[in-house]
């Protein structure tokens, strides 16, 4: 006699398949998979599956190199890939090390390194104090917004603020009372570490207060913060008031600037050489890479386990470290220090200068500041700009005809430019580009003066 089947409907030994959530062990729908990994699920699905939000360190980072790979040309990953080693081979040049890829670029900052080094014995005393000098510190105050809006997706408006907040909190310790202010009289490393401080704490609360926003209301955030800082050293005339603050101290390492220029100008090249290293290694970094993806992508990066306000709140605080010291270098620089050096118009003046080098290459911050800071000493020796009505208080018609070019022909700055032209060298002379061949497609933000992940 044949065995009944258990498996019958109505047989009460069937085995019983118990309901979802109570015992089942079975991988979760692939639509559910799909709609947490797309981000799709992250403010609607409360409680995301353990399996998903227990995810390996391997796994994350194998999450975010499939969101940058989205980033590439697609008609380059669906044609039929070489081995880059049979470019090399073909072409007849032997390829070391992928390194080879950078020769170009470190070549050509090795030489402006060295010709910045040796400036002093190039250029006169007042190209050194005057032009050198304040491109670097400039720079140094640009490089904090072009990483906050390069590799963080953040076009912040308030880094002039952070970068006065340092200068006001250092003229208020080294003063001797001879000035307004608190006149504390500390020694100068002293309050430049203090004001260093102050600076950073204040640029994590302002990240704090801005990281849950985007776009225009991120921008007009930190321009609030902007304003009110101007606003508060303006009118609280303990701290500053209308006047500013005169007379600030120097290091005995720096000096008296009108009497040994050289030396601040030496200070102002190793601090813009320590902030270019220190940012191009942090954007290297998992953190670096972490709010790239961020930029790229927040619901995604925020599905992964990722906490996006977090993230964006500790590179606004970098930012807020580099602005400050630009400011200190500024208030060495000219020895004063009063609300209209962080008014409106130098908010914008920095913005200007992001804009015309480069608002996605950090290399833009320097070259942005050379050409604003030249056009306003040398304005007034351009032949016929008189006759039509452009003369030295014109400085910012000129700058902005300057803008709007830059803006209508190429928006990666002029280090879109640079980067155009040195793709129209790869295609003329292939043979000499060899080694980038074999790199990753570049993207649409690349061509147009991006960073690079």
């Amino acid at each position: 006699m044949a065995e009944e089947d258990p498996h019958r409907n109505g047989d009460p030994r069937r085995r019983r398949r118990p309901p979802d959530g109570f015992g089942a062990r079975r991988e979760h729908p692939a639509h559910l998979r799909d709609r947490v990994l797309r981000g799709v699920g992250a403010r609607g699905l409360r409680r995301r599956p353990r399996r998903i939000i227990r995810k390996s360190r391997a796994r994350r980072r194998r999450e975010l190199a499939a969101l940058f790979a989205r980033r590439g040309d697609r008609a380059a990953r669906d044609r039929p890939r070489v081995p880059a080693t049979r470019v090399v081979r073909e072409a007849g040049v032997s390829l070391a090390s992928n390194e080879l890829r950078r020769a170009p670029g470190i070549a050509i900052g090795l030489g402006i390194l060295i010709s910045a080094t040796l400036a002093p014995l190039i250029f006169n005393t007042y190209w050194i104090s005057f032009i050198l000098t304040q491109v670097l510190l400039l720079g140094v105050a640009a490089a904090s917004l072009i990483f906050l809006s390069a590799y963080g997706g953040m076009v912040s408006l308030a880094q002039v603020a952070l970068y006065g907040t340092a200068g006001f909190v250092l003229g208020n310790v080294v003063t001797t009372g001879n000035s307004k202010g608190l006149n504390l009289g500390w020694h100068p490393w002293l309050g430049v570490v203090l004001g260093i401080a102050i600076a950073t704490a204040v640029g994590l609360i302002f990240g704090a207060l801005a990281s849950r926003s985007a776009g225009i209301y991120f921008l007009m955030i930190t321009l609030t913060f902007a304003v009110i800082a101007n606003l508060f050293f303006g009118q609280v005339t303990t701290f500053s008031g209308f006047g500013g603050i005169s007379g600030v101290r120097t290091p005995a390492l720096i000096g008296e600037v009108d009497t040994h220029p050289n030396r601040l100008y030496y200070a102002a090249l190793v601090v813009a050489v320590l902030v270019y290293a220190a940012t191009k290694y942090l954007v290297r970094t998992p953190f670096g890479i972490t709010l790239q993806g961020v930029r790229d992508d927040p619901v995604r990066m925020s599905s992964l386990g990722y906490n996006v306000p977090f993230h964006r709140m500790i590179a606004f605080g970098f930012a807020a470290f580099i602005a400050s010291l630009g400011g200190v270098l500024f208030v060495w620089w000219n020895g004063h220090i009063d609300p209209a050096s962080i008014d409106l118009s130098s908010t914008i003046d920095l913005l200007v200068i992001c804009v015309i080098g480069g608002l996605y290459r950090l290399e833009g911050a320097w070259l942005g500041a050379l050409v604003f800071v030249v056009i306003n000493n040398y304005i007034r020796s351009v032949p016929g700009l008189g006759h039509i009505g452009l003369s030295e208080e014109r400085f910012h018609t000129v700058i902005g005809v300057i803008f709007l070019v830059i803006i209508l022909l190429s928006p990666g700055g002029l280090m879109g430019i640079l980067g155009k032209g040195h793709e129209l060298a790869g295609r003329l002379f292939p043979g000499r580009q060899v080694a980038t061949s074999a790199a990753p497609a570049a993207t649409s933000r690349r061509a147009n003066g991006g960073p690079t992940p």
